[in-house]
């Protein structure tokens, strides 16, 4: 343990987020997402699991070590729901809630259709899998600078 790093960021977790630049996407997701299959076309090219935790804890404990990026419009990016991609599920309140809470402002949110999802899921730096059972529990991160 290190004094002030929350326990839900592990070893494999801080590793990653410090090789992180700026622009760089972390992709955040439930159980649900094909993460370990996308995760070996990421740069950090395998899957980073913070099991026991779901997405909203994860998410907290993240961005109090990751800035999002001032840079561009929409540094969080969600999932479209597949067929009704104005449909709201509850975990896309509560991901705004948290991260407007992390950076004491409104951050816009864009929402991507599932396969656009997946292809940017591929090009990010890493994927970070939780426990949380979904659905449409799958979040990109941009990095930004402190």
């Amino acid at each position: 343990m290190l004094k002030g790093i929350d326990p839900v960021i592990n070893a494999e977790l801080i590793h990653a987020l410090m090789l992180m630049g700026h622009g760089d996407q972390l992709v955040l997701c439930d159980v649900n997402h094909p993460a370990h299959t996308i995760a070996r076309h990421t740069t950090y090219g395998r899957l980073i699991d913070v099991s026991g935790c779901g997405l909203e804890r994860t998410a907290e404990a993240i961005l109090k070590l990751f800035p999002l990026d001032t840079f561009v419009d929409a540094p969080v990016k969600r999932m479209q729901v597949v067929g009704d991609p104005e449909s709201q599920m509850p975990i896309f309140s509560t991901m705004q809630t948290v991260v407007d809470r992390a950076e004491a402002r409104p951050i816009k949110m864009d929402a991507l259709e599932r396969f656009a999802f997946y292809e940017a899921a591929k090009n990010s730096f890493a994927i970070v899998r939780t426990s949380d059972p979904g659905p449409y529990g799958c979040f990109i991160f941009s990095k930004g600078v402190i």
